[in-house]
């Protein structure tokens, strides 16, 4: 693994790399108030058959947020994101994305789709503002207290902020924690603050998911979604097919996963990868 940084709109972003430049290239978009480390069990398991590229997105990790929030929007988001990938030199690659990573992959598809040679979306891109019901003022209020909140030992950090109750934990795992904490004043903060969370929540209630998803292209999209809380999976389910009957995107559920999927189970991702990513493999869904 490197980490390292890169100048894009007279700004710094913050990458983590793992794998060689001679590797075909995946590209990783992680959720909001993650970072780059958020793929690190997949990364590891997988550098040596892929170049992984993780970008700390604006306002999280090593990345300083965008000065205007408006640049949270979709456009000038995947703009971004895409004049990054042209620093880095990436020409074609494969998207894997988290949660709010997903929109993002999905929307990026629209303008640069002759760029990607598959989308693997890790329950995200189908979790509609509209269909659920969040008011905007509700949901901002909300993740500007959450992120702002605090605690006093690390132990509690891991406890409150990063894990699940019960969720599995490991080394790489703790590492990808550790690059969730702020420290100030001797409290342990969340990384991202609660100005930056505020502001990719409305730009997306401004562009719901649904506006756009009729707009994306025909592509290799597959969809891994958690089945936990199971009082959501009615809304689940008319959600996820929604995003299918517009994309046509393969959806798989995954049993006895929460929303950091890719941490319950990293290797459902590690397979579902190698399987439809292998050179030359076009096989049928798992």
């Amino acid at each position: 693994m490197k980490r390292y940084t890169i100048t894009c709109q007279q700004q710094s972003v913050h990458i983590t790399e793992w794998g060689t430049e001679q590797l075909p290239t995946i590209v990783c978009f992680h959720g909001l108030g993650s970072t780059s480390l958020s793929f690190i069990e997949i990364a590891e398991a997988l550098a040596d058959k892929f170049r992984l590229i993780a970008i700390d997105l604006p306002g999280h990790g090593k990345t300083p947020a965008f000065l205007d929030p408006l640049h949270y929007r979709m456009k000038p988001f995947t703009d971004w994101i895409d004049e990054v990938l042209h620093i880095l030199d990436v020409k074609r690659f494969y998207a894997l994305s988290h949660s709010w990573g997903s929109v993002l992959s999905l929307y990026y598809l629209i303008e640069h789709a002759d760029r990607v040679l598959g989308t693997i979306l890790i329950d995200g891109g189908y979790h509609s503002k509209r269909l659920y019901g969040l008011s905007v003022e509700e949901e901002v209020v909300f993740y500007e207290q959450d992120f702002e909140d605090s605690v006093s030992t690390w132990d509690e950090f891991l406890d409150v902020a990063v894990y699940a109750p019960d969720a599995r934990r490991s080394h790489s795992l703790d590492l990808a924690g550790a690059d969730l904490l702020r420290m100030e004043e001797g409290r342990f903060h969340w990384h991202a603050r609660g100005e930056t969370a505020a502001a990719i929540v409305r730009a997306l209630h401004h562009e719901d998911v649904l506006d756009f998803l009729p707009d994306v292209p025909p592509a290799d999209i597959q969809l891994y979604v958690a089945t936990l809380p199971t009082d959501q999976a009615s809304i689940r389910q008319q959600a996820t097919n929604r995003l299918h009957e517009m994309t046509q995107a393969t959806v798989h559920f995954v049993p006895e996963t929460g929303h950091l999927l890719h941490w319950d189970r990293p290797d459902v991702i590690i397979e579902a990868i190698r399987h439809y990513w292998t050179s030359g493999k076009r096989l049928s869904p798992i």
